[in-house]
């Protein structure tokens, strides 16, 4: 396990110490389950939608509840995960030993081509780890790729509604102020589209826990010229509250 990196020693055999499934007992939740990063989207459903709180779950930073609500006759869980890999990822492990089983993730992300115009839709097919979490979960490789099962999915139900998107690799980075033009002409050579801060750690967690997880992005603030361009991204209600809803079909259409 010796490595001159200590970020890179996985280790592969022992049981964590705070292993999720002998600290949290499982609760009666619903399997499957949409990460969205909209909180404003969030708070509309849960008043819409009257959702109940299925677990009053309490982090250093406050409340970080599983709602539950009902759609089309069946049930799903949805929950604000934070930002940053490590509560995110954490809130992902305590989401399966609670009970949920299959996720569809939804947020946005800075772009790194300019021709993803905000709002444009980019399915997420694999990332590339350039934050710290996925390490823990993984041994040490450039990309964790996303769930088969969730990537048909969330492919399926964007085709069947002709909804335009772009497959591809995004890149997750933990420090956002250092997103050097370097680095950034770096990874658009190797076929980045965007940049976030979650995509594979929750890419990690999943494969390490063995669960189904897909996400989809929409094209935020631009990276791709010689200055930063906030382009409004986070006004675009619209945008959000319909990903909302098309990651609840996504989701709902993975089997039982």
């Amino acid at each position: 396990m010796s490595s001159s990196y200590p970020i890179l020693e996985y280790d592969t055999v022992s049981e964590s110490k705070l292993e999720p499934s002998r600290l949290i007992k499982p609760r009666d939740v619903p399997e499957h389950c949409v990460i969205s990063f909209f909180r404003e989207v969030n708070e509309k459903v849960i008043v819409a939608k009257q959702a109940k709180v299925a677990v009053p779950n309490r982090w250093e930073d406050g409340e970080h509840p599983i709602y539950e609500i009902e759609h089309d006759g069946q049930r799903l869980a949805f929950f604000h995960p934070g930002v940053g890999a490590p509560i995110v990822g954490s809130l992902l492990e305590e989401a399966i030993a609670f009970g949920c089983r299959k996720f569809v993730v939804v947020g946005g992300a800075g772009v790194l081509v300019k021709e993803l115009t905000v709002g444009k839709l980019i399915l997420v097919e694999s990332a590339l780890r350039g934050e710290g979490f996925s390490y823990h979960y993984l041994p040490p490789a450039r990309e964790v790729r996303a769930h088969p099962e969730a990537l048909a999915a969330i492919r399926a139900t964007l085709e069947a509604r002709r909804i335009p998107f772009l497959s591809g690799k995004t890149w997750t980075t933990d420090a956002p102020y250092r997103e050097t033009q370097a680095v950034i002409d770096a990874r658009r050579a190797e076929g980045c589209l965007t940049v976030e801060m979650e995509a594979a750690s929750l890419l990690a967690v999943a494969q390490f826990r063995k669960v189904p997880l897909g996400q989809i992005l929409y094209a935020g603030d631009d990276l791709s010229g010689e200055h930063w361009d906030n382009r409004g991204w986070q006004s675009r209600k619209e945008v959000r509250e319909s990903l909302f809803w098309l990651a609840v079909e996504a989701c709902l259409a993975m089997e039982g």
